[in-house]
């Protein structure tokens, strides 16, 4: 399994889902060798062996992909595909880029290549190399597996040279896809050309929901019978009886994901607006980074709700747990969403909350409510019920608590099990 980052070190949901698919195939009876580019040594392996790619000196590497690395040696990189850094880290990345000669692409036999693991300005360098290692990573250990499963375009070149190399069957698990993290306008042909290469390279195409499976179907051309859908789930080992002490008393309202143009977070501005003209009992948190934080700060300067707004920046690990159990409603406006795990796991705390009907998650959550991503006076609405009716926000705790608890790892992955049974 060629994966990209592992808890606890993650800027993302691929992380999260990531350990919770090892976890959930382990329960299943299915052993994985999860091979990353940047392991830290500190990542649970109770259900996984981790393989670090940046131990492993290059030995070789397929000719197709060989030549398709060729065509990239040259390539820059922009905004599109760095989509987890700060913007003041970005632009002292692309600075550095500038001052400094790009290296080349091809690792020499026998080296080492110190990954960063990251999603910085040489990220399409580090993911080419990644296929030279895990082309290597695949011949060491190919007695040891019977298929391969690539996540996200991230790694589908080093699941193309792993199966090129010991002809294993290819799994490409498709978290999202170019058409969700911008509008048609943005998106990197590049990062397109590896996704449709991966996915017609496949064996078998995993996509996070419905909505995703269309897209790969309609948009990547590829045919319908070797696309299945495995619904992301929430891991629910202990972490949601969290105690914190509210240091406000008003009710809290959170947006909890990466501030860029996906993820919604001027629709919610907006509804956090419209709600504070009816009710002051009420203050917002957009807790996360990204490319549009300092557009979302002036927006809510512009609006004059400063005083009832707050930015936390970035949060990992328990303080999301923690963030989670200080809310009193939880959003999710996003304007194209494969899947997205937070609302589960909001709700797996106890958070009733609102998703849009863009999301992959709409397809299995009943009991959280949703909006349009566009219709700020319906979201506003839904906030407004859920903070002033006590009787509605208690049904939609209890309700969403017992469904987010049905939505297991353990069932996804007997689901991928299947999946892998039908190669071998």
């Amino acid at each position: 399994m060629f994966g990209w980052e592992f808890p606890p070190h993650i800027a993302g949901g691929l992380g999260t889902a990531c350990e919770g698919i090892v976890k959930g195939l382990a329960h299943n009876g299915v052993e994985t060798l999860f091979v990353m580019p940047n392991a830290s040594g500190d990542e649970d392996q109770s259900a996984t062996t981790i393989i670090n790619a940046s131990d492993v000196p290059v030995a070789n590497v397929s000719n197709t992909v060989d030549e398709f690395l060729g065509k990239v040696k040259f390539l820059s990189v922009d905004s599109n595909i760095v989509p987890y850094v700060d913007p003041e880290e970005y632009f002292e990345a692309i600075e550095k880029m500038k001052r400094e000669q790009v290296n080349q692409t091809t690792v020499g036999f026998g080296q080492k290549f110190k990954f960063s693991g990251k999603y910085g300005a040489n990220l399409l360098e580090e993911v080419s190399r990644y296929a030279q290692v895990g082309g290597t990573i695949a011949m060491q250990y190919a007695d040891r597996f019977d298929v391969i499963h690539a996540h996200d375009w991230l790694t589908y070149l080093a699941g193309i040279a792993a199966k090129e190399l010991t002809g294993k069957p290819l799994v490409v698990h498709v978290h999202a896809t170019s058409y969700d993290r911008g509008s048609e306008d943005m998106i990197d042909t590049r990062v397109l050309a590896i996704e449709t290469r991966g996915m017609m390279a496949a064996d078998r195409v995993v996509t996070v929901s419905d909505l995703t499976r269309n897209i790969v179907i309609n948009r990547y051309g590829i045919d319908p019978a070797k696309v299945v859908t495995v619904h992301n789930a929430v891991d629910f080992s202990g972490r949601e009886n969290i105690e914190v002490e509210k240091g406000v008393k008003e009710k809290v309202v959170t947006f909890l994901g990466r501030i860029t143009f996906q993820k919604g977070p001027e629709y919610f501005i907006e509804a956090a607006a419209k709600v504070l003209k009816r009710t002051k009992n009420v203050r917002f948190v957009m807790a996360g980074s990204g490319d549009m934080m300092n557009r979302a700060i002036r927006q809510v300067a512009r609006l004059g709700i400063s005083d009832r707004f707050h930015f936390t920046g970035f949060l990992r690990g328990m303080d999301v747990q923690k963030m989670f159990a200080l809310s009193d409603v939880y959003i999710m406006p996003s304007v194209s969403e494969p899947f997205g795990i937070s609302p589960l796991e909001a709700m797996r705390t106890g958070v009733p909350s609102i998703i849009s009907k863009q999301s992959g998650a709409a397809e299995v959550l009943k009991y959280a409510l949703k909006v349009d991503f566009w219709d700020v006076d319906a979201l506003a609405d839904d906030i407004y019920a859920l903070i002033t009716y006590p009787a509605l926000a208690s049904f939609a705790e209890k309700e969403g608590y017992d469904e987010v608890n049905n939505l297991k790892w353990n069932n996804a992955t007997a689901k991928l099990k299947k999946v892998y049974e039908s190669l071998i």
